[in-house]
Formats: C-alpha cells, structure tokens, sequence
C-alpha cells in the first residue's frame, strides 16, 4: 500500500533503524528522546517531525513513560510532484514542537485520517490524500520559518534551476542505485549538460556529490549505531565493502573501525549514545 497509519504504543525503545518510504509522526503523550540522525531531541506531546529514506532514527521512551504517537507511512509516488517540490526545494529539518493549541487539531485529523483508512466509504482516498497534504505543508510552514530564522534565509539553489532541483533530489534518494542519466532525466536535461552544469554549479562531479553523501551518512550510522561496517555500507548506497572502506579512509583518514573507536572515544558522541539521560 502506498499509505498507511498506524496508532503506536511504546514503553520500550526503538532502536536506530530507516525506511525505504516517508514517515510522519505526531507525540499525543508519554516522554522520551527522539534521537534523529545521530542527535538527540527531546521527544513530548505535540512532537511533530517527518523522515525521508535518507534519515535515521531511534525512539527511546524515559524509564516508566508510555509513548503514544500517530504513525504515518507513505511512499514517494504518494505525493503528487508539485507538492514534492515544494516541500524539498530547500534543505530543512522537518521536526517542530508544536503548541497546546495546535495539538487538538492535529490529533483530530490523525484521528479522521484512522477512521478514512480503517473504513473506507467513498470518496475516502480522496479524504486522505487531502489530509496528509494539509499536515505535511503544515510541518512544512513551520520548520521553514524556524529554519530561516536560525540561518537568516535559506540556502540559495545554485546555477541552473533544474540543478537545485537534482541537487534535492539527490539529498533524498543517494541510498538508492540512481545514475547520473536518472538524475538528469528527473532534472529534465541530458545526461551531458547536466554533467557539465552540475559541475559548473557546485563544483565537484555528480559521482562526487553523490558519494560525499553516502559517506556522511556511513559515518553517522558508525557514529550513532553498532551495526556491523558491512551493513553500514549497503545501507549507505554501497554495493561493494572493499570499494566502501577505501572511499571511506579516504576521506576521513581512517577505516570505518578506527572512525567509530574515535567517535566513541568523543565526549559529545558519549552523551548522544546515552538519550535516556537527555531531558
């Protein structure tokens, strides 16, 4: 199914894991910590955050909390293009705390969107698709104030236009096995003037740019996980261990094993690894 809700119950963790799909999550009650790629957030009534195949994260209750949160999944084909772009144009944390006021609202259209999905009457796909759209631009509004209050504006597209929109693109699928020909059909271009654009506009190769992000992401999961390097690696969009660990070393001077002996060893990776103890 491209969309489902579910109403989840939690009095124990869940560990580090990611999707292949979308998930937009609302907190009714209960506390804990929300540790998103790697950070740990205090996770409350009125949490409200959005994932994409791109992030992680673990869900871990405080000792003798009950999380209660509405879970929803959904793929990408689910969002129409136009929304899509909008809600990606420009890089953004989709995680808000939202208000007491705000909450009631919410949870009344999580509740319809249970209903409409668990008893389907007619006209309800519709009914939906309507609802997710008015809670995701909602999410959408507030973290890009947020976001452009913190930074003072939003980082600008670069070059060509249809380059930005690779660009966030790329951001979101680097896991996946795209190409360039992918991605410069999806910018609208061919694959050899959006090679020679992209490069123009950010400076470094498609391959490069693509590999960068699978490295970061590896080296978050090392970081934040204790998942075996061979996992790390195809999790990251790597389809081979050996071609994995040398890219790796080679841009973080060390091996995968070193890199996470060394983040374990850091202070601030000691208090992130411990989010029972975040309030």
């Amino acid at each position: 199914s491209p969309f489902r809700i579910f109403k989840h119950v939690l009095d124990e963790p869940v560990h580090v894991h990611w999707h292949e799909f979308y998930e937009l999550a609302f907190v009714v009650s209960g506390e804990g910590t929300h540790v998103l790629n790697g950070r740990p957030y205090p996770l409350v009534r009125g949490l409200g955050f959005l994932l994409s195949p791109a992030d992680f994260h673990a869900v871990v209750p405080h000792p003798g909390e009950t999380v209660r949160l509405y879970n929803i999944i959904f793929t990408r084909q689910f969002l129409r293009d136009d929304l899509y772009a909008l809600l990606f144009d420009a890089p953004c944390e989709f995680q808000h705390y939202f208000s007491e006021a705000e909450i009631a609202s919410l949870a009344e259209a999580c509740e319809r969107l249970w209903t409409e999905s668990h008893q389907p009457a007619f006209g309800s796909e519709f009914i939906v698709r309507g609802i997710l759209e008015r809670l995701l631009i909602d999410l959408a509004r507030r973290c890009r104030s947020a976001a452009a209050a913190a930074a003072g504006a939003a980082r600008p597209l670069p070059g060509h236009p249809a380059v930005g929109k690779a660009i966030r693109y790329i951001e979101r699928h680097f896991r996946d096995p795209i190409t360039l020909g992918d991605v410069a059909a999806y910018a609208g271009l061919s694959p050899g003037h959006f090679s020679e654009s992209f490069r123009k506009a950010v400076g470094t190769t498609f391959r490069s740019f693509l590999q960068r992000l699978r490295l970061e992401f590896a080296a978050s999961l090392l970081a934040a996980t204790d998942l075996a390097v061979t996992e790390i690696c195809f999790a990251s969009g790597f389809n081979n261990v050996h071609h994995f660990e040398k890219a790796f070393k080679s841009r973080f001077r060390v091996s995968p094993s070193a890199y996470r002996k060394l983040q374990a060893a850091a202070p601030e990776h000691a208090a992130a690894a411990a989010p029972e103890n975040v309030r």
